[in-house]
C-alpha cells in the first residue's frame, strides 16, 4: 500500500543523516509553512486595515488629527493598504520564519533542545519587537514634530500618504533591527570570531559606528539620532556581557580550550 505523504515539518534529530533529497524536502516544507504564516498574517491585517492606517499616523502632530493624508492617483489608496498590510503582517510572521530557519539550521551545526530553541526565537522575536516598539512611541514622534514644524514658516506641509508611511514602515523597521545588535554580537562571539574583550576594547570605534548609522536612518534629524543611539550604547554593554558569558575561543584553539577544561576537571 503506497504511504500517504506527511503534513507538517518533522524535526530532525542531530545525529540524524538525511540525504540531499531530504534535506530538500524539509526545506521546501519550512517554506510552505513560512509562506502559509505570512499569508494568514496578511489576511488578518487587512480586516483590520483601517485600524492598522489610523494606527501608524498616531504619531503625526495634533495639527494633523483631522487632516487626511494626500494621494495623487486613483490606485494610491489600494496599494498603500496592501503595502501597509504587508509590512505588518511580515512583522507577525516573523517569529515563525525565525523558528523554521533555526529548526532548519541548527541540527546540520550541533545539538539543541526544542526548548532552547524557542527560547532563542523569542529572545530575537521580542528585541525586534521593543525596537519597533520604541521607534513607534519615542523616535518616529520625535522625528516628525522636528521635521514637520521645521520652517513652518515658509513651507506648507501638505503630506503625501505614500511618503508618509513609507517614511514610518522604514524608521520602525530600522528601529527593530538595529535592537538586535546583543545578538549579533553573541553570534560572532559563539563563532569564535570576537570575543568579549575586543569588543570591550573597541568601544569608542562602535560608538561612532553607531552614531553613523544612527545619522543615515531616515529621520535624519538629531533629537531622533540621539533618542536611537541611547539603547544602542545599553544593548552595545548587553552584548558584551553576553559575548562573555556565552563567547567561545576561536575555532583554531577551541581543540586545546577542551583540553584545558578537561584536564582542570579532572
Amino acid at each position: 500500500m503506497p504511504r500517504r505523504p506527511r503534513v507538517g515539518v518533522r524535526r530532525v534529530g542531530p545525529d540524524e543523516q538525511l540525504t540531499v533529497v531530504e534535506h530538500l524536502d524539509e526545506l521546501r516544507r519550512r517554506i510552505i509553512l513560512s509562506v502559509a504564516a505570512l499569508c494568514v498574517a496578511f489576511i488578518a491585517m487587512y480586516v483590520v486595515h483601517d485600524q492598522l492606517i489610523n494606527l501608524l499616523m498616531r504619531p503625526l502632530p495634533a495639527r494633523y488629527d483631522n487632516q487626511k493624508l494626500l494621494t495623487l492617483s486613483p490606485t494610491e489608496p489600494l496599494m498603500l493598504v496592501l503595502k501597509v498590510c504587508f509590512w505588518s503582517s511580515i512583522l507577525i510572521a516573523l517569529p515563525i520564519w525565525l523558528y523554521q530557519l533555526y529548526a532548519f539550521i541548527v541540527p546540520a551545526v550541533g545539538t539543541q533542545s526544542r526548548r532552547r530553541t524557542l527560547a532563542v526565537v523569542g529572545g530575537v522575536s521580542s528585541l525586534f519587537l521593543a525596537g519597533v516598539a520604541f521607534g513607534f512611541f519615542v523616535v518616529l514622534p520625535v522625528a516628525l514634530r522636528f521635521l514637520l514644524n521645521y520652517a513652518d514658516n515658509v513651507f506648507t506641509n501638505d503630506l503625501r500618504a505614500g511618503e508618509y508611511f513609507g517614511f514610518a514602515t522604514s524608521m520602525l523597521l530600522a528601529s527593530g533591527l538595529l535592537f538586535e545588535l546583543p545578538v549579533a554580537m553573541l553570534a560572532l562571539a559563539r563563532l569564535g570570531l570576537v570575543s568579549a574583550a575586543q569588543f570591550r576594547h573597541q568601544w569608542r570605534l562602535a560608538i561612532v559606528i553607531i552614531a553613523v548609522i544612527a545619522a543615515l536612518l531616515p529621520g535624519g534629524d538629531p533629537f531622533s539620532m540621539l533618542l536611537l543611539m541611547a539603547p544602542q550604547i545599553a544593548l552595545y554593554a548587553l552584548g558584551i556581557w553576553l559575548a562573555g558569558v556565552f563567547g567561545q575561543p576561536p575555532p583554531w584553539r577551541r581543540e586545546a580550550w577542551v583540553a584545558e577544561a578537561d584536564a582542570g576537571g579532572g
